[in-house]
């Protein structure tokens, strides 16, 4: 069961340990996106929350975590900056409490997939890193909620602190993208030099031109159903057999 401000009141160093053992562990993005949808539950007792990233490549804001379950819209539902409450959050780097009637809001934009949408309390809170906003926490209620300032304190704290975990992951996760982009050209670098040198040996074992090399490659790759570094390894393998007999 949840707790609330009012089960178990929560306070900036009691929030600051939790966090702080979050920032320190080896979570993923998604781990660290939801132990921010976690951390809001347990700040704000609400009965939605849902975490949006902003792209630095294509400058969107993107859903990527949610309480209520959302599989079609995470990944696909997007924003510009300004767009929206969440939007506006990003372009102003403010908050947006609103305790009633949030959809009648003139910045509010209304999703289809988003039961979210026609609950009553709206609040949006930037998540920060580096003085700089990287996503948006949004927190729903269903009947009118009154956001006091203290809910509204930790909760700007927690997204000020969770930034900087959340931050590290996505950089993580981007090197670790980096990484098998690079090991997979040098597969592909590696793969061809191979090529290249059965169909030189094919060349001069059958009288081929290139084309002729690489197509009887391409087509017996097909016909044994085996990859085409394969076949040149072992068209490769048998030349060096041949010349130390």
């Amino acid at each position: 069961m949840v707790n609330t401000l009012m089960d178990a009141p929560i306070t900036q160093i009691s929030l600051l340990h939790r966090i702080s053992a979050i920032v320190s562990s080896e979570r993923t993005l998604d781990e660290m996106l939801g132990e921010v949808v976690g951390i809001t539950v347990q700040v704000t007792g609400c009965d939605a929350c849902l975490v949006y990233l902003l792209e630095p490549e294509s400058g969107e804001i993107v859903l990527r975590a949610s309480q209520l379950p959302h599989a079609r819209e995470l990944g696909r539902l997007r924003l510009h900056s300004g767009e929206g409450v969440t939007g506006w959050v990003v372009e102003h780097k403010s908050v947006v409490a609103l305790a009633a009637s949030a959809s009648d809001d003139s910045r509010f934009k209304r999703f289809q997939g988003l039961v979210e949408d026609t609950y009553e309390a709206f609040l949006s809170v930037p998540l920060v890193s580096g003085g700089e906003v990287i996503g948006v926490v949004n927190v729903h209620h269903r009947e009118r909620h009154d956001h006091s300032p203290e809910e509204i304190a930790l909760l700007t704290f927690a997204g000020e602190q969770m930034g900087v975990a959340v931050a590290k992951a996505r950089l993580a996760e981007e090197n670790a993208r980096l990484q098998e982009e690079s090991l997979e050209m040098k597969r592909q670098l590696e793969m061809r030099k191979l090529v290249e040198r059965a169909k030189g040996i094919l060349q001069k074992r059958s009288n081929l031109t290139e084309e002729e090399a690489y197509l009887r490659l391409r087509n017996e790759s097909r016909r044994l159903r085996r990859p085409m570094r394969d076949l040149a390894e072992a068209i490769i393998l048998a030349e060096d057999l041949n010349r130390e007999g």
